[in-house]
């Protein structure tokens, strides 16, 4: 049998909405991947300790208090400096059109914006997992 896929999910900064990613941690988990969620307020580097111990495979990184191009950039730079570049780095939340470029030039593999279909993010994480094992 192979291994479950290992995702954290985990809201960045001092938003205090998560009503969101905790759908979208049930609805991976109901999928059949190991979900870590690691509650409100957490540090990137926090999340990247999470990561590690946690042998994740991928991260969402829910974000709607508009911090996104500092907080995913750095949780992306501490990633690569633990040696987990391989990490697939998702972000969901109110993000700006004009900003995903950015975003999946700095290594996001995905940006989902409200509304996403849960099947469209479970399908995307099985899919790009499945790529890099």
């Amino acid at each position: 049998m192979a291994r479950k896929i290992r995702v954290v999910v985990a809201k960045p900064g001092l938003d205090g909405h998560d009503r969101g990613a905790k759908i979208i941690a049930r609805a991976l988990r109901d999928a059949g991947m190991e979900v870590i969620y690691t509650g409100l307020h957490q540090t990137p580097e926090q999340i990247v300790e999470t990561v590690l111990q946690e042998d994740a495979d991928a991260v969402g990184l829910s974000i709607l208090s508009g911090a996104h191009m500092t907080l995913v950039p750095r949780v992306v730079e501490l990633l690569r400096a633990q040696d987990a570049g391989d990490v697939v780095v998702t972000v969901g939340g109110t993000i700006p059109n004009q900003d995903i470029p950015e975003l999946k030039e700095l290594g996001v593999a995905e940006v989902f914006t409200p509304g996403a279909p849960t099947q469209a993010i479970i399908d995307f994480i099985e899919g790009a997992v499945g790529e890099r094992t």
